[in-house]
């Protein structure tokens, strides 16, 4: 045989390419992770109507038209979000775009700080729940990518940190790292 073998099984893609051996490709759990966070955004749209794609759109037409008549009625406040990651900042300005409200973030903010303008009713009822719900399903996926990654290549054993009594150490011994 030429060229790479394909098979694939429910869990995973497995591609036989000649002189590499066996590369597992973990495209289903990928493609699973993207079916969760659509029915996520189509629970917040109450969508019913059938066919993936178009209730994709239709719930976010939905969801824009409900923001359009918020707006109307109430004034948009502005709110400061501070995210945890850069993960969860990501996820959040991308709702946030995709609803076509502009963030934003003032000099001298953190990385993980976005602002935005927007009816606090709507915030409440669908904006923060939704990206909550998204969150958390993204950061089991991200979670559970590390963890197997860390075990295959670095250490499978147990990885739990003792506590111990005592101090502290000072600032001079401490090591922590930051991105913001």
């Amino acid at each position: 045989m030429d060229g790479p073998a394909v098979s694939s099984s429910s869990d995973k893609l497995v591609i036989n390419t000649k002189g590499t051996g066996m590369r597992n490709v973990h495209l289903d759990e990928e493609v699973r992770l993207i079916e969760r966070l659509r029915k996520v955004e189509a629970l917040f749209a109450r969508t019913t109507f059938p066919g993936e794609r178009r209730a994709a759109e239709s719930a976010l037409e939905r969801i824009r038209s409900r923001l359009q008549e918020l707006e109307k009625i109430e004034r948009p406040v502005e709110f400061r979000f501070s995210l945890p990651d850069g993960w969860s900042k990501s996820l959040f300005v991308a709702l946030l775009c995709r609803y076509g409200l502009k963030p934003y973030r003032y000099a001298g903010q953190r990385r993980t700080t976005v602002m935005v303008n927007v009816a606090a009713s709507f915030v409440d009822d669908v904006l923060w729940p939704e990206f909550c719900e998204l969150n958390e399903t993204l950061r089991s996926h991200l979670d559970s990518v590390t963890n197997r990654i860390i075990q295959q290549a670095i250490h499978s054993g147990d990885m739990h940190v003792e506590e111990q009594r005592g101090q502290e150490p000072t600032p001079a011994e401490d090591r922590t790292t930051s991105s913001a």
